[in-house]
């Protein structure tokens, strides 16, 4: 199991935002995140990160137990996880093939052969091989999210978190980054994502929880109307 979550409860500082919650994820699972603006969905990802603390419960993320997790131990469990945020965050300095490198070096990757091969076969699973020398600020907004996801994806991760990845994104594009995180998932990958756009549930089926009144809870029951959108 690669998240393992018994009655913990989310607080943002002295705020608590989702109560006893409950939540496991297995290897290969498709897992969607929803509910309004402010009901908890980013602050309950950033407890599987280590950005937020865990104070009461039982949670494991990966091996890690969360609650007693020191902050010096965080990169250890990030490098284990692949995270995929609504704003890019890519490094605006450098080129895509810089961007990825920064991070396998960052992450214990020595040989230039290794590290060039490792972009190569990313930028080619997001439909992006031909963009490597290309700066961020040249590329559409899809094109810097497929980025983010090949950024996310280098260290062959079990479990990639995805904030809102189709948010800025057109009708459209936002399909397209679906389709390719259901890929993903497909070849291994668990992914977890959080998403306003309920219509992408109907069209890549996946579990859905949501994030409501404090509660967090899963769907099971599909009543509302797929077009609809959560604000």
């Amino acid at each position: 199991m690669l998240i393992d979550y018994k009655n913990i409860n989310v607080y943002q500082e002295a705020q608590l935002v989702l109560q006893d919650v409950n939540f496991q994820v297995d290897e290969g699972e498709f897992i969607y995140i929803t509910g309004k603006v402010g009901s908890g969905k980013s602050s309950l990802l950033k407890t599987i990160y280590g950005e937020l603390p865990v104070k009461e419960g039982s949670a494991n993320v990966m091996g890690f137990d969360i609650p007693t997790l020191r902050r010096h131990h965080l990169p250890d469990l990030r490098k284990k996880l692949g995270i995929v945020f609504q704003d890019f965050q890519l490094l605006t300095d450098r080129s895509v093939e810089e961007n990825l490198r920064f991070v396998l070096k960052a992450t214990g990757w020595k040989k230039k052969v290794d590290i060039d091969q490792r972009i190569e076969e990313v930028l080619e699973l997001v439909g992006m091989s031909t963009k490597g020398y290309k700066m961020p600020n040249e590329l559409s907004g899809g094109e810097q999210q497929r980025i983010v996801i090949a950024r996310a994806i280098l260290n062959k991760p079990k479990l990639i978190l995805a904030d809102e990845p189709t948010g800025n994104l057109d009708n459209e594009t936002g399909k397209a980054i679906a389709e390719l995180l259901q890929k993903i998932c497909k070849a291994g990958s668990a992914i977890v994502m959080i998403t306003h756009n309920l219509s992408l549930i109907d069209n890549y089926p996946g579990r859905e929880f949501r994030c409501e009144n404090h509660k967090f809870f899963e769907v099971v029951n599909k009543e509302t109307d797929a077009t609809e959108e959560l604000d």
